[in-house]
């Protein structure tokens, strides 16, 4: 007789291409966006594509921002299909649960991207598009970083709404590389801001010995 083999289950199947190429897509959006904008904010690159204007260079990168985040969602949802689903997951406890953090991610993005405007989202500070005020209202009342944290709370939502172990764990790499990608760009956007008021206040400083 042949030795009994207990019943094995496979959470991730590593030989699909598309866990990989999903891998790829999720790293490489916010790496290109920040090459991108930090080569606007040196060079004014775009700008000088766009013919002199910022505001329509900002509308383009975030039209191809977004374009790149659809490609990465179907991919991601691609993958998924290609993944074997765990029975645990599949309870309607964890589907109620998926529901509810797609939600939340949805709210956290609409609402962000509703309070910055769609400069204000998509790196308009890079080219030289700033606020008058730092946004404090919801949802960056509760959040720093809702964007990232609300496509983070999506991702999840979709791996336990499909089942997928492979989804839990490309969430955590999502995460990973959002929390890269924050290390990078809240200093340099701070520091675009704090340069805006050492002029404002040298502009103010110099106004006052004219009088």
């Amino acid at each position: 007789m042949a030795p009994f083999e207990a019943p094995t289950t496979k959470l991730v199947d590593l030989n699909q291409k598309s866990l990989f190429l999903s891998a790829c897509a999720i790293a490489f959006n916010p790496l290109f966006w920040n090459v991108v904008a930090r080569q606007e904010y040196h060079n004014k690159l775009l700008t000088k594509l766009f013919g002199g204007r910022s505001q329509a260079a900002c509308y383009g990168l975030a039209l191809t921002i977004f374009s790149l985040g659809i490609v990465r969602d179907f991919l991601y949802e691609r993958a998924l299909r290609h993944q074997p689903s765990y029975p645990l997951l599949e309870l309607d406890e964890v589907k109620y649960v998926a529901y509810a953090l797609i939600a939340v991610g949805n709210i956290l993005v609409v609402s962000s991207t509703w309070m910055l405007g769609i400069t204000g989202t998509f790196l308009g500070d890079y080219f030289g598009i700033l606020m008058d005020d730092i946004v404090t209202g919801f949802p960056f009342n509760i959040t720093d970083a809702p964007m990232y944290n609300g496509s983070t709370c999506s991702f999840l939502g979709t791996a336990l709404l499909y089942g997928k172990p492979a989804g839990i764990l490309l969430t955590a790499w999502v995460f990973v590389v959002y929390q890269i990608a924050l290390k990078y760009e809240n200093p340099f956007t701070a520091g675009i801001y704090a340069k805006r008021e050492r002029e404002r206040a040298a502009a103010k400083k110099a106004g006052k010995k004219s009088q």
